[in-house]
């Protein structure tokens, strides 16, 4: 059973046209770096400048720089007006006109600059850590990675990500309307996982289906044994939502079950998220 992480599932098909096939996106192999914080530590350029080197966090739904490297890329605007009340440094959210990892290039990403202090702690021990890539960048590629080899490897998935804090601000600015979804970056799932910490089994435990959710859709159930999803092992928490948040909206995806000691395939089409 294939075991990369993808963000945005990769339809690979041929179309043909006046006798010529069309090529598939070729792969694009980056190195990285697994620091003393087991976090995954990569090197990108911005506007053209660097490489800097920041964290790649899979779970992260947006990308981040400091103020440092944002003023010196020439993504915050020398006149830019922050805040009054200004948290370590927040100055909003901008575009990075370019931002490349590797011979990828990708173009307007959205970017949260402040200097955040989690950051700036592991920086401070493990040295220079100037920002995250996250959901922004990740989410436009199909992506593996290799922990023995230390390299990640991408490949265009065609999924345009949405601006996840746009959304979510126009989300909480409805007050007149109650928020009932649970959203996630890429996708809406309606499903939670638990698993013990002496828990050696394959698998983890669906602990709850919200009522009218494509999962509940799909027939899943609390209390069934979540084996696999799109192929992929679940046997930790983690493991479940690498899994299934980087499944593109709207696409149909197996889902293996165990469900009073027999094995269950299903099928289920995560809705869209933010």
């Amino acid at each position: 059973m294939k075991q990369p992480m993808t963000a945005g599932l990769l339809c690979l098909f041929t179309l043909v046209s006046a006798g010529h096939a069309e090529e598939a996106p070729k792969p694009v192999v980056v190195p990285f770096e697994l620091i003393q914080s087991k976090h995954i530590a990569i090197k990108i350029k911005i506007n053209g400048k660097g490489p800097y080197r920041v964290i790649f966090d899979t779970g992260a739904p947006i990308t981040l720089l400091n103020n440092k490297v944002a003023k010196a890329t020439g993504v915050l605007p020398k006149d830019v007006k922050r805040p009054v009340f200004s948290f370590f440094g927040a100055a909003g959210q901008f575009k990075i006109k370019s931002l490349e990892v590797g011979t990828l290039e990708a173009k307007n990403v959205p970017t949260v600059v402040m200097d955040h202090p989690t950051v700036g702690l592991i920086s401070k021990v493990l040295g220079p850590i100037e920002g995250l890539v996250g959901f922004p960048f990740f989410a436009r590629y199909k992506m593996t990675i290799d922990y023995q080899a230390k390299t990640l490897t991408f490949v265009p998935s065609g999924y345009k990500p949405s601006d996840v804090m746009q959304n979510l601000m126009a989300i909480l600015m409805k007050r007149d309307k109650p928020v009932t979804k649970v959203l996630a970056p890429a996708a809406q799932w309606g499903f939670t996982v638990h698993k013990d910490a002496r828990d050696a089994n394959a698998g983890v435990t669906i602990k709850e289906v919200l009522t009218g959710s494509p999962a509940a859709a799909g027939g899943l159930q609390a209390g069934d044994r979540l084996l696999s999803l799109d192929d992929r092992w679940t046997d930790s928490v983690t493991e479940c939502y690498e899994a299934a948040i980087h499944v593109k909206p709207g696409t149909a995806v197996k889902v293996v079950v165990k469900r009073k000691d027999k094995e269950t395939v299903l099928t289920v089409k995560p809705a869209t998220g933010f």
